[in-house]
């Protein structure tokens, strides 16, 4: 989105987060809805089924709700919810899409009992960039690869792991300002692709960083390109450009990483065998590569982006936690990380608050029911934890950081079970969701040891969500350090 206009979204109040449109946004939105009311049915059931027709609405000729969606956010989830049920249909980007809103619809297709929902509905989004990795695999070649993945995240290795990014993180706060202001989100963005390059390849990548970084960064805002053509400067383009650094610089490190074995990520994967011995080939490990370390370093700088930001406007849970973190006598280790209680009771709030990965997409590849409603083959499905994660029928006063929702008695994610999915769920449930919540924690924790940290007064977090959330102005703190 580097070349093209970019909605920041803000908090409407600090002790209200859910991140909503620029001021105005959702009542143009709101217009944009009702310029094209007549609700439209997706397709017609088959007079057996005893399936209801998707009800929805096309929005504006070419651009359907594109933009209403854009502008409006959560909001124009709400509206849908409220006028259609959690079932309905909108146009955008010009795809017809079904939207599933709600736990009980997000757990029907992500259960995707009768295997009528494929992955393939990301393929049209990112699959130029991301090809081949797990997240877009299906079914028994899915499973096959995640088992065989799955040796690259067994607990003697996550213990590594965890050795490796305490050394890493201790060393790169070390060189933080004593005191003062800086910007949170590059100096995380940073530091997590480090971390990601030792852990997952078991060297920093030098002098290649900033060219790696940015290739990341082009290869996922390219998935929501309006327009999908290389044409250069746009982020389409900038994106093929990306996946071919990223498989360039994968491909070449590969001979070695097959000739040794070592410890990091990278060459498990290069080795791995299951005890049927399945194996992963050339192609497939440089494409788990691309997508591991892409997935690794977004998504962890942006929910400890949303800790930060969380425990800089609630001053007393920052406290609460730095008090478990002091009290935390030698080395850390996966044990001890999950005696940080509060800690994790924060970060399950800001998962709950900004989702890493607002929605998820799927595709019909067979005509199939969800939630007693006709879903025709070759429909595209939206699934979306954001919505959820701020719906008033799941969670008490929704708006509101409140950890103490996910502590006992209350455990209020346990209304539903798929009331909470910022990992995903089903056969496709994030893999690296320990790891990566433990890499959160061990930075957060080395911050609460060394710092308190203050944002300006009044400030609220501009979140750029036109593809995966990002603070828009860096996210400023204000450094202060301990007494």
């Amino acid at each position: 989105m580097s070349t093209e206009a970019s909605v920041a979204t803000t908090w409407k109040h600090p002790d209200k987060v859910r991140p909503a449109a620029l001021p105005g946004a959702g009542r143009a939105g709101a217009v944009l809805d009702r310029i094209s009311q007549r609700p439209r049915m997706l397709a017609t059931p088959p007079a057996s089924s005893g399936l209801k027709p998707v009800p929805g609405n096309k929005g504006m000729p070419v651009l359907g709700s594109t933009f209403s969606f854009m502008l409006s956010g959560p909001d124009f989830s709400r509206r849908q919810y409220d006028r259609f049920g959690p079932v309905s249909w909108i146009s955008s980007l010009g795809l017809d899409i079904c939207m599933a809103l709600g736990p009980d619809a997000t757990q029907a297709v992500l259960v995707n009992a009768d295997k009528a929902f494929s992955q393939t509905g990301w393929e049209w989004f990112i699959g130029p960039f991301f090809k081949r990795g797990l997240m877009l695999l299906d079914f028994d070649e899915h499973l096959m690869h995640r088992r065989i993945m799955q040796e690259a995240f067994t607990r003697p290795r996550l213990k590594g792991y965890l050795e490796r990014t305490d050394e890493l993180v201790a060393k790169d706060v070390s060189g933080w300002p004593a005191e003062g202001k800086m910007f949170a989100y590059p100096t995380l963005k940073r530091l997590s692709l480090d971390i990601a390059t030792h852990i997952f390849m078991g060297d920093s990548t030098g002098e290649d960083d900033a060219k790696l970084q940015t290739a990341f960064i082009d290869t996922v805002r390219a998935g929501t390109s309006v327009i999908r053509a290389d044409v250069k400067g746009l982020r389409w383009h900038k994106g093929l450009v990306g996946r071919q650094v990223l498989e360039e610089y994968f491909t070449a490190k590969l001979p070695a990483k097959r000739a040794t074995e070592s410890e990091d990520l990278f060459s498990a994967l290069c080795h791995v065998q299951t005890d049927s011995g399945e194996t992963f080939s050339d192609d497939d490990v440089v494409n788990h590569m691309i997508f591991l370390m892409m997935a690794a370093h977004d998504t962890t700088t942006i929910t400890t982006s949303a800790v930060l930001a969380a425990l800089a406007a609630n001053p007393e849970w920052q406290e609460r936690a730095r008090e478990q973190s002091l009290a935390m006598d030698g080395e850390l280790s996966l044990d001890s990380l999950d005696e940080l209680t509060v800690l994790d009771l924060v970060i399950k709030e800001s998962l709950r608050l900004t989702a890493p990965v607002p929605s998820m997409a799927r595709k019909a590849i067979k005509d199939t029911d969800l939630l007693g409603h006709f879903v025709p083959a070759g429909t595209f499905v939206s699934v979306s934890p954001w919505f959820s994660h701020y719906m008033p029928e799941l969670w008490s006063n929704p708006e509101k950081f409140d950890p103490e929702r996910f502590d006992e008695p209350r455990r209020e994610d346990k209304v539903h079970r798929y009331a909470w999915v910022p990992f995903g769920g089903g056969a496709h449930k994030c893999i690296g969701m320990y790891f990566g919540t433990q890499e959160v924690k061990t930075l957060v924790h080395h911050l609460l040891r060394r710092y308190r940290w203050t944002t300006p007064p009044g400030y609220a977090v501009p979140w750029d969500l036109l593809s995966l959330p990002m603070p828009a102005d860096g996210l400023p703190l204000e450094l202060h350090p301990l007494s």
